[in-house]
């Protein structure tokens, strides 16, 4: 990878007024890789303003042409999919497996992509009136942003931006700057599947490039992934300067163990939900709610499957579990442990000692486990985004659908149980956008859309699936009468689409 990542505007690397910028680690090491250019105002008009010229020729381009760069894409980003999980390992820090996993869920969205020409079809109505028919139409919006979060950097921008391509938009893409270069890879990739220059742009930067984007009359709708706060913020601004806006916020996910549960595939969900990725996962599972009497039953199958987790390079054939993104993330999850401590909770593992024999200045935290939490603890009541899983002990189901639905976050959920009876209940009555049934992470397929309830969503539209095309499209209804129909020409050939 280059020293220094720069923004991708019109088809090329483009070093922007050059300013400013920052550093990008590489986790495992805990020193500075390489830095990342942060857009400034300017930065931001020119950007927007090559994407605008682009989006002009690109949704006039016919859907058949377009299908055949989505396609380039697909088959590009499959037989390459293990370099962008190598990129991905060395900013972020998670193991080669798991970002491998990501760009292939990423990929199953391009694949739905690909089959938007069903999705974009109108309804027709035939002699409405006396020669008078009526249909309807979606049209792509123009410029889109995305404002993607650094815990997936290929996974989430790709929740958007093939649907947003594929319906005839252009994309300007502003990535973490914690872990920038997937972004710029993929901008490389675009460019050899045959996409026009321009329709995927680059912008790295900070607040700026994200207020930037916001405040941009050119700029249609944003789609953003991040904590609740900012996501709030996000809607909000965009929201009053006349945008679409889907804001992803944060996550507090529960666990909710019944006593009929195989308490072995809980605990296996428990710990590959809780600390894959280092627990840095919108998805992740941070609380288990153990109904009685199964509490220290569970605890102590989890605790014996922590004990075999390897923490470690990414990059390293074995490792589990690596390192968190930087050194102030990893000292603020810590600190969660800190206070659960001081506020009595039960420290079953701590994982804030760990050391890497090799790797000593690493930003690494352990798999850590708390039992006995309670509600009003701050461990409890805040999105820790780290390898720490607490434990909430309630007497009933209906005390831990409470303690579900009385939280603020409702982005995933999953129950744990034989009773069939149970987990329909369960699904019916809880108030979160996403369930898994014996599933700890129940991400959805992506002709399925994803999105949570409460404060982990701002806008009425989920990513991807049938919502993303609904997002990234408008409807237009056509009233017409035709009195005398034109004829065309003689043409024997076989008709093609083009």
């Amino acid at each position: 990878m280059d020293s220094h990542v720069s923004h991708w505007v019109d088809g090329a690397d483009w070093a922007g007024d050059g300013g400013r910028s920052a550093d990008v680690y590489d986790p495992a090491g805990g020193h500075v890789a390489r830095t990342v250019a942060l857009a400034s105002e300017n930065d931001v008009q020119v950007a927007v303003a090559s994407a605008a010229r682009a989006w002009q020729s690109w949704s006039r381009t016919s859907l058949t042409r377009r299908m055949r760069v989505l396609f380039a894409f697909r088959q590009l980003l499959d037989a390459r999919k293990e370099e962008l999980a190598e990129i991905i390992t060395a900013e972020h820090g998670k193991v080669l497996s798991d970002a491998l996993g990501e760009v292939t869920r990423g990929l199953e969205v391009v694949e739905f992509a690909c089959g938007i020409p069903q999705l974009l079809k109108g309804g027709y109505s035939e002699a409405v009136s006396s020669g008078v028919d009526v249909h309807s139409i979606r049209q792509p919006l123009g410029v889109v942003g995305i404002i993607s979060p650094f815990n997936f950097p290929a996974m989430v921008p790709m929740w958007f931006f093939p649907v947003a391509i594929a319906a005839g938009n252009a994309v300007v893409l502003k990535p973490s700057e914690k872990d920038p270069s997937a972004a710029t890879w993929i901008a490389r990739l675009w460019q050899e599947a045959g996409l026009p220059d321009g329709v995927f742009t680059v912008l790295q930067g900070d607040k700026v490039a994200v207020d930037g984007l916001l405040d941009h009359p050119d700029v249609k709708a944003i789609s953003f992934v991040g904590s609740t706060p900012v996501a709030r913020y996000v809607y909000e601004r965009g929201t009053a300067n006349g945008k679409r806006v889907q804001a992803l916020g944060g996550a507090k996910n529960h666990m909710v163990v019944l006593p009929d549960a195989d308490l072995d595939l809980a605990a296996d969900g428990a710990v590959n939900a809780g600390f894959g990725s280092a627990g840095e996962r919108c998805m992740a599972i941070s609380v288990v709610v153990a109904v009685d009497p199964v509490g220290d039953e569970l605890v102590d199958r989890i605790s014996k499957r922590m004990s075999t987790i390897t923490v470690g390079d990414g990059r390293s054939a074995g490792s589990d579990m690596g390192p968190l993104v930087t050194g102030a993330h990893r000292d603020r999850v810590a600190s969660y442990v800190d206070s659960a401590e001081r506020e009595g909770a039960s420290l079953v593992v701590d994982g804030r000692d760990v050391v890497v024999a090799d790797q000593p200045h690493g930003f690494w935290l352990g798999p850590t486990l708390v039992d006995q939490v309670r509600p009003e603890m701050t461990v409890y009541r805040d999105e820790v985004f780290g390898p720490v899983l607490s434990v909430v002990r309630v007497p009933t189901y209906d005390a831990a659908l409470e303690l579900v639905n009385s939280n603020p976050y409702g982005n995933g959920t999953a129950i744990y149980t034989n009773d069939g009876g149970a987990a329909r209940r369960y699904q019916s009555e809880v108030e979160v956008g996403m369930v898994g049934v014996n599933v700890p992470i129940p991400v959805p397929m992506a002709y399925y859309s994803f999105g949570g309830w409460k404060s982990s969503l701002f806008g009425d539209s989920h990513a991807h699936g049938a919502e993303g095309v609904h997002f990234f499209t408008r409807g237009k209804v056509v009233t017409s009468r035709w009195l005398d129909p034109e004829h065309g020409g003689l043409n024997l050939g076989f008709p093609r689409n083009d």
